[in-house]
């Protein structure tokens, strides 16, 4: 997969939900809701992680996009809760965004989570048919947003209008996962199989040039398989930005701080709400 320091380190974070629960906390506290609603714990699945919320702005015309965000946490933590500082701003771009729970370890290993994701995905899109669905995941997220966004092997990959990838892992080794038991295959690819113009959906891949959990040739060597297959795509790196950075800036709180960065507010906004990389 290339290299970075330490190997091991690639997926042993990604991500942890942030810096802890205090930092999330914070964020969720910090972020006024406007004119925002939430709807909390709708069912897609019978499971008790199979659970989201559900972000509306006022005035939100049926047709607006659907943003659907896959949470990080290495595949071990992290929960829809801790993503209110997300789902609001998110929804202020004018789309309705939902943000699933999904089983983690040692609850299931892989397919068990993905499988939650394409579960989402299927009931949020016969909820709302009517809308454009874009697909939207951070860190392990992205990889769990990405298999079934980038393969169809997964049956939804028709269902799904568009994918954000943010700081995600696309093809690794199951040592560089901690535990490698998450993962029972040697190698693991969120596209395994070629991807295909017209079927595979368009791509906004967003990393930081400073990422040393994730490294930032995933979303490269993503971006360039798409380029080679005829796939729309849009590859962003920020200089100086970290594994957190493209969610973290997304937020109020660091809009607030002087620490957002308008490019990735502006390139998933343009990429939701508009016609796609």
């Amino acid at each position: 997969m290339g290299s970075m320091p330490p190997r091991r380190a690639l997926l042993a974070l990604a991500a942890l939900p942030l810096a802890g629960c205090s930092a999330t906390d914070l964020a969720n506290a910090l972020t006024p809701a406007g004119d925002v609603t939430r709807e909390e714990g709708l069912a897609y699945g019978p499971l008790p992680r199979h659970r989201f919320d559900l972000y509306r702005p006022a005035n939100l015309p049926p047709d607006a996009p659907l943003l659907v965000f896959v949470h990080g946490g290495a595949w071990r933590a992290g929960s829809r809760g801790d993503y209110r500082f997300l789902g609001v701003p998110l929804a202020a771009m004018g789309c309705l965004v939902a943000i699933p729970d999904y089983r983690l370890w040692p609850e299931v290993a892989f397919p068990g989570f993905v499988e939650d994701t394409a579960l989402a995905i299927r009931t949020l899109a016969a909820r709302e048919p009517q809308r454009r669905l874009v697909l939207m995941g951070h860190s392990a997220g992205a990889f769990n947003a990405g298999c079934v966004a980038l393969d169809p092997a997964w049956g939804v990959q028709p269902l799904i209008g568009g994918f954000i990838g943010l700081a995600g892992p696309y093809d690794f080794r199951r040592e560089e996962v901690t535990p490698p038991e998450i993962f029972p295959q040697a190698r693991i690819q969120a596209a395994p199989a070629p991807l295909r113009a017209g079927e595979t959906p368009p791509l906004l891949l967003v990393h930081g040039a400073a990422d040393t959990v994730v490294g930032p040739y995933h979303s490269r060597i993503l971006a360039e398989r798409a380029v080679a297959a005829g796939v729309p795509v849009r590859h962003v790196v920020i200089p100086g930005m970290g594994h957190l950075g493209p969610v973290v800036v997304l937020s109020t709180p660091a809009r607030w701080l002087g620490l957002a960065d308008a490019t990735v507010g502006s390139e998933v906004a343009r990429f939701v709400t508009g016609s796609g990389a």
